[in-house]
């Protein structure tokens, strides 16, 4: 039981703080070595679509065609690329690359392609393939000889490319979260102290925190040596983290305090802590990692490792929780109280008093359940109305700031040469054919600009297909179709590729996938909070409320991200569209921070209920006992996650805008307002079960007895 986990946590405080201090050097010493361990954040694509198979089966036979990096060349005095001037000083600026880190580099006077020339002759650019078996051998690479690219004379030079790209959407995300990092510290500092009205106790959350980030490290860097980790794992244990252990430490931190005012010893305080709080952690934690844990079973790079790393990061976060910080509590004991800024802080006001506002909140509510909980539901409706009309797209240059140069590479490439020479639709035949033929009919379908045979083998052929408009936008994804459905030449299997093939395959496989995560993450969510709280209406209840509260977060991000409201202000350029990934990743993440709210109100919840037997006493005082400390968690995580706003990748940012609206609805809307109705209108049907389930939540039910000798305070109905 959690009350003898606590007693001997008291009796073993020092020799935990002792293994704690161990853990934390290890970390620092090996654990941050996941920063060298992990992959760049070119993770979107699906394994085994036909998009990768096109891949696989080139680059098998022919020699790889990617456009890795772009360089863009401009004469400064307005020559065109027709003078001999120019001409020399690109073929002399790509003839100085290393050639053992640039396999191929293709340019307008090597190939007299039109399409390499601007429309008004000013500008050209070269193709270069780089080195290196592999997506990190190659941004290697390119690192080598970033600085040797813009040496031209006379030309002004811009590089982009996909890899260009890659690396500065990695070496952007880590600036922008050690800045959040940096903004958001403090704040949550200050709150913490505002919060808990002393120094001592704000700074257990924070501390716990800070070891539970460096305990996630290690456990990703352990799984990046096993199978490849996006670089995004660490950004998400780093937010996640902190959040989290804020969270748990709000929590169990204001229950220590609680108890110590009613019980003789720091023992008996601690021990009533972990049998209450510990056991609410405890479930949380689990219920979060299990939400993470979704993640895992999606096929592409990005979604496992977020998945890897929320899991790594809850778990530890989790652990901390249950040992560390009871730890150091255990020595803190009164102690805890210490540098108090004031007599009363908001931690204790969330105590049992009668009258309380929370309370007066939650009974003004269920007087009138049907108005409040249709009102209520009205409201995230239309929130989340927007979502309706959401449109998918893939992640491109425009997540960066206006201004960067592979952005600027990006526009001026689409602006000024014909339609999509660095980003065509692949088309890879498998068997003996005769390419030029199949070029030529693709050359007849509708909205194709050019078919351009790239390679051939004995077995393989390889062709481009330029076309009208963006490779994002429906026109081309309409073409990828029709080409899949154009019949092979005999002999023949076509497979189609490319930037535009990619994002649909994405939204099919993540369309395929995501019934099978609602099903194996609900069902474990249901067991879980069954054997939580021995209901079987209480788990479907908390999964339809937190899925409407989600569906507002989604409407919301639709309506700011996609559309471009409010695009001055949070400055990012809206791009029409929004990447299928980041949707699945808020809906993960935000169902697991949801969920942690509801079990901490349905801990207290049922710990009254199983006193009074009264289902509206019980929601009061449940309310009345949590409100303060779900609100004040709710505006702490929304500063460590709302950090994430000022990042200059709108993915990014549009994660970090999209948790905190769902944060803050969560903790006012839904936890004040739906919940409490709904759980009046239930009655005491919220705590029923068939007779054989009850009976086996009182065996195995996760669950801890009424201590007689504790004394509880009481909040009528």
């Amino acid at each position: 039981m959690l009350e003898s986990w606590g007693r001997l946590i008291y009796r073993r405080r020092w020799p935990v703080l002792v293994a704690a201090l161990a853990a934390v050097i290890f970390s620092v010493v090996w654990g941050t070595g996941v920063f060298g361990a992990t992959t760049s954040a070119d993770g979107f694509a699906t394994p085994d679509s036909e998009s990768a198979r096109a891949i696989e089966v080139a680059e098998r036979a022919l020699p790889r065609g990617e456009a890795d990096v772009v360089v863009l060349y401009t004469d400064r005095a307005g020559r065109t690329v027709d003078d001999p001037a120019v001409r020399k000083a690109v073929t002399d600026a790509v003839a100085a690359l290393p050639a053992d880190r640039v396999a191929s580099a293709l340019t307008y006077y090597s190939t007299g392609s039109p399409q390499f020339v601007s429309a008004d002759r000013t500008t050209t650019y070269a193709v270069l393939r780089l080195a290196g078996q592999d997506t990190a051998q190659r941004e290697e690479n390119y690192r080598a000889i970033r600085d040797d690219l813009t040496r031209a004379e006379g030309l002004e030079v811009k590089v982009g490319g996909t890899v260009p790209t890659t690396v500065t959407i990695n070496e952007q995300v880590s600036e922008d979260i050690a800045r959040a990092e940096m903004l958001s510290l403090p704040v949550l500092m200050v709150l913490l102290v505002v919060v808990f009205g002393g120094l001592a106790a704000a700074a257990l959350p924070l501390l716990t925190g800070m070891v539970a980030i460096l305990g996630a490290f290690t456990v990703l860097h352990a799984i990046a040596l096993a199978t490849d980790l996006s670089i995004f794992a660490v950004n998400v244990a780093t937010f996640l983290g902190l959040g989290l252990a804020i969270d748990y430490g709000l929590f169990m931190v204001a229950r220590f305090r609680e108890e110590l005012r009613r019980t003789q010893t720091v023992e008996d305080a601690l021990g009533a802590t972990m049998a209450t709080a510990g056991r609410t952690v405890l479930i949380s934690g689990v219920t979060v990692a299990i939400s993470m844990g979704g993640l895992v079973l999606f096929p592409q790079i990005f979604l496992k490792s977020m998945g890897y790393g929320g899991v790594a990061t809850v778990v530890v976060d989790m652990i901390a929780a249950l040992t560390l910080l009871p730890a150091a509590l255990a020595v803190l004991g009164p102690r805890v109280n210490a540098l108090s800024l004031r007599r009363r802080s908001a931690a204790s006001a969330a105590e049992p008093a009668r009258g309380g506002g929370w309370h007066r909140t939650a009974s003004t509510v269920m007087r009138r359940p049907v108005l409040y909980a249709v009102a209520a539901t009205a409201l995230l409706l239309a929130i989340g109305a927007p979502f309706l009309r959401i449109n998918w797209g893939g992640v491109d240059p425009r997540v960066l700031p206006e201004g960067t140069e592979v952005r600027v590479v990006s526009h001026t490439l689409e602006r000024d040469f014909p339609g999509n020479a660095t980003s065509p639709i692949d088309v890879v035949v498998q068997g003996r054919t005769d390419p030029a033929a199949l070029a030529e009919r693709l050359r007849q379908m509708p909205g194709v600009t050019g078919a351009t045979v790239t390679g051939q083998s004995a077995e393989v052929s390889r062709i481009a297909v330029t076309f009208d408009g963006d490779a994002q936008s429906d026109a081309a994804r309409d073409l990828v179709e029709r080409i899949r459905q154009m019949p092979a030449p005999p002999g023949t299997t076509i497979y189609v590729g490319g930037v535009t093939a990619t994002v649909i395959d994405q939204l099919d496989s993540l369309a395929d996938t995501l019934p099978q995560v609602a099903l194996v993450v609900g069902t474990a969510i249901f067991v879980l909070l069954f054997l939580a709280f021995g209901s079987v209406v209480l788990p479907v209840k908390a999964i339809a409320v937190n899925l409407l509260s989600l569906a507002a977060a989604f409407g919301a991000v639709v309506w700011i991200f996609q559309d471009g409201n409010l695009s001055g202000l949070l400055d990012f350029t809206a791009t029409g569209s929004i990447a299928p990934a980041m949707p699945i990743l808020m809906l993960l993440l935000l169902f697991g921070v949801s969920m942690d709210y509801e079990v901490f109100l349905l801990s207290r919840v049922r710990e009254q209920y199983d006193l009074t037997g009264d289902n509206t006493a019980a929601v009061a005082a449940g309310v009345q006992r949590t409100g303060a400390i779900i609100t004040g968690a709710a505006l702490l995580l929304m500063v460590a996650i709302g950090a994430m706003a000022t990042s200059g990748v709108s993915f990014i940012k549009l994660i970090g805008v999209g948790m905190a609206i769902a944060i803050a609805l969560d903790a006012t809307v839904v936890r004040l307002i739906l919940v409490p109705a709904a759980m009046r209108l239930l009655g005491r049907a919220n705590w029923w079960a068939p007779g054989p389930l009850a009976r086996l939540y009182r065996r195995y039910g996760i669950r801890e007895e009424e201590n007689p000798k504790q004394e509880r305070d009481l909040i009528p109905a």
